[in-house]
C-alpha cells in the first residue's frame, strides 16, 4: 500500500532574496525605506541586510519605498510567494454546497479539493468566488465561504491529488496569481493582503 504523501499543516510564505535584491537595486542609493511591523510580514531583519548591501536606509518606522522593494508595486517582482497544500478531493455533484451556509452550489457535476489555507493565514474571507489559485500550472477557482485554516477550491476534472501545491499568489511571470490579483478582488490593498498573512502561516526565505 502506497502511503500519501505528507501535507504541510499551514500554508508557507516563500520570500525571494532574489527579488528583493532586484527591486532594491531600483532605487536610488541613499534612499529610504520603511521596514516597519517586520517589513509587512517578509521579515525586517533579512530585508534590512539587503538594503545595506544597496546602500539604502532601512527605516524602522516607516513604509516609505517598502512597496517598491517588496514587489507590491508596479514594474517590480512580487518577493513572497504564498502556497498551500491539497488535503482531500471529492466528487461534487449538480447541486450540491459547499462550506459555511452552502453559498456555492455546483452548477453541473464536478471535482474540488479542500486546502490547507483560510482567513486566519491571510486568504481573507471576501475571496471565495472572486479568486483563483494555480495547482500544477493551472488556474481553479476559489468557492464557497474561505473558513478559517482551509478553502476550497474547483479543480473540475484535473488531476490533483492529495499534497499537491496550491498557489495562492506568487511570480506572473509563471502564470500564478498576482498579489495584485487578490488586492483587486477583495477590495484590500497590497500592502493589506500580505500583512494579512498571520503567524499561523509558515516563511521561509529562498
Amino acid at each position: 500500500m502506497i502511503a500519501d504523501p505528507p501535507v504541510r499543516s499551514a500554508p508557507l510564505a516563500r520570500i525571494s532574496r532574489e527579488a528583493v535584491r532586484e527591486n532594491a537595486a531600483g532605487l536610488a542609493p541613499g534612499s529610504t525605506v520603511g521596514i516597519a511591523a517586520d517589513a509587512l510580514g517578509h521579515g525586517a531583519d533579512e530585508v534590512a541586510a539587503i538594503l545595506l548591501a544597496h546602500g539604502l536606509v532601512p527605516d524602522p518606522a516607516g513604509i516609505e519605498n517598502a512597496d517598491r522593494v517588496l514587489g507590491l508595486a508596479e514594474g517590480t517582482v512580487s518577493a513572497m510567494r504564498m502556497s498551500g497544500t491539497v488535503l482531500s478531493v471529492k466528487p461534487l455533484f449538480a447541486g450540491e454546497g459547499v462550506s459555511y451556509g452552502y453559498a456555492h452550489r455546483a452548477a453541473h457535476d464536478t471535482h474540488v479539493a479542500l486546502v490547507v489555507g483560510g482567513y486566519a493565514q491571510g486568504i481573507v474571507r471576501s475571496l471565495g468566488g472572486r479568486a483563483s489559485v494555480t495547482i500544477a500550472g493551472e488556474r481553479h477557482p476559489i468557492v464557497g465561504r474561505v473558513a478559517m485554516d482551509v478553502c476550497v477550491v474547483d479543480i473540475g476534472d484535473a488531476p490533483v491529488w492529495r499534497g499537491a501545491e496550491v498557489v495562492f499568489f506568487g511570480d506572473v511571470s509563471h502564470g500564478e496569481p498576482s498579489v495584485s490579483d487578490w488586492a483587486s478582488a477583495s477590495g484590500l490593498t497590497t500592502l493589506e493582503i500580505v500583512t494579512t498573512v498571520g503567524l499561523r502561516s509558515q516563511r521561509v526565505w529562498s
